[in-house]
């Protein structure tokens, strides 16, 4: 949670930053400009303050939860389980984007009108994905797979390389069709309407061995490097990702990993928000871009799959795009603000 009065430093996700670990060792409350300051005996960490990997103590919890439900065989594969996991990924991960115009107000300082134009964009790209679902559902699944691994290879701030950033991210979005390739085939063919879905779990399957060997080599370079709380985060997030049912290890590293980072650099962002009002634009933003899904899909039932697993993916599809365009206009605007 931020401190009030405190700005965060621009263009990074850095939950951890303002940890009390990482101040100046010798100017109370004074941020060190370099490389974290370590006594001899420390692990000589060389991640610059604000790039080191946050993994919020949640993720481990669910972690072992999940691991001992596969190692207890709960059959976490039943249709009432995997309806459980949909849930958990959709409440839990939805509100991580719920304060994107938030932070474009903020960043920007805009007027009311220059806002309500940039609401509209961002709006104007979800309803577009909505269509592209409606009526050509295997593009639409191309450019959401696409999407979501150039997002997710963001987390990895402590990279520079943006081979090592691509091939993570990819990670995320391969490691399932490993372990579960008829699972995944059946429910990218829910989400594409037919055959085009399963080719595009086929094609998955024949890139993950050379996108999990290049995160293997980032894993490694952020763990060398200091970020080692999230290196062994994101090895166990990717090993439960193959092992685990699907949409269970989705959840797992949506929910428990990726959205915490975003939600604490959001905070951080919007220190002047009190609790009430950051948890009411949470819940209201997410629950609009829920209810709105809900009535296009039952409005034109005939343009959408039933299964609601793959809705709930295709949502997420929906709202990925404008996210990832605010958040790299956020992420650039705030770079240009600190030269």
């Amino acid at each position: 949670m931020a401190i009030p009065g405190t700005t965060p430093d621009p263009g990074l996700h850095h939950p951890g930053l303002h940890h009390p670990a990482m101040l100046h060792p010798s100017v109370p409350g004074r941020r060190s400009l370099g490389v974290r300051h370590a006594a001899p005996s420390d692990d000589l960490r060389r991640v610059p303050i604000g790039r080191g990997g946050f993994a919020h103590p949640a993720f481990w919890l669910a972690a072992a939860c999940l691991t001992v439900a596969i190692v207890a065989r709960v059959p976490l594969t039943r249709p009432s389980a995997t309806v459980i996991a949909t849930l958990l990924f959709v409440a839990g991960g939805m509100p991580h984007g719920a304060y994107d115009i938030a932070l474009i107000a903020r960043t920007a300082a805009i007027g009311r009108r220059p806002l309500a134009l940039a609401v509209a964009g961002y709006v104007g790209v979800a309803a577009a994905m909505l269509v592209l679902w409606s009526m050509l559902p295997l593009v639409a699944l191309i450019l959401f797979l696409i999407v979501a691994a150039i997002h997710f290879g963001e987390d990895w701030t402590m990279l520079d390389e943006p081979l090592l950033k691509m091939a993570a991210g990819t990670a995320i979005i391969v490691a399932p069709a490993i372990g579960h390739p008829a699972e995944v085939g059946r429910l990218f063919a829910a989400m594409a309407d037919g055959e085009g879905g399963v080719g595009v779990a086929h094609a998955l399957l024949a890139l993950a061995p050379v996108a999990l060997l290049v995160t293997g080599v980032g894993i490694a370079v952020a763990w060398r490097d200091g970020a080692r709380e999230w290196a062994a985060a994101m090895a166990v997030a990717i090993a439960m990702l193959v092992v685990a049912p699907p949409v269970f290890g989705f959840a797992l590293f949506f929910v428990f990993l990726h959205s915490p980072r975003h939600l604490a650099d959001a905070r951080l962002r919007l220190p002047d928000l009190s609790p009430l009002r950051w948890l009411a634009i949470g819940a209201a933003m997410s629950a609009a871009a829920i209810a709105g899904w809900l009535v296009c899909a039952m409005s034109l039932p005939d343009a959408f799959t039933p299964d609601l697993t793959a809705q709930a993916f295709q949502l997420l599809g929906a709202v990925a795009v404008p996210h990832l365009i605010a958040s790299r206009w956020i992420d650039r605007a705030n770079e240009r603000a600190a030269r």
